[in-house]
């Protein structure tokens, strides 16, 4: 389940690198942030509230993206199922 987790962090960093152009920095800003947290996540036990507060956090992000940048959008929502799988 970790490296499918693992494939598709690496898919939603690809692109993200693609959408560089994307307009709004606060967005870009708070999916590195999550980013991060799934970085630190995967390294340590996480509590309940902290998974809940991240996927909450992803599904947010992957609705503010899906206008204007569908395949980051779609990506983000495949990060949240396999972080699902992963029982994250």
């Amino acid at each position: 389940m970790r490296t499918e987790l693992k494939d598709q962090l690496a898919a939603l960093h690809a692109e993200l690198a693609r959408t560089r152009s994307a307009d709004d920095p606060e967005l870009r800003r708070q999916l590195i942030a999550v980013l991060a947290d799934i970085t630190r996540l995967l390294g340590k036990p996480a509590s309940a509230g902290e998974r809940h507060s991240l996927i909450e956090n992803l599904d947010a992000l992957a609705v503010q993206f899906e206008a204007e940048h569908p395949a980051l959008g779609n990506a983000i929502r495949q990060v949240v199922d396999a972080l699902a799988k992963a029982g994250i």
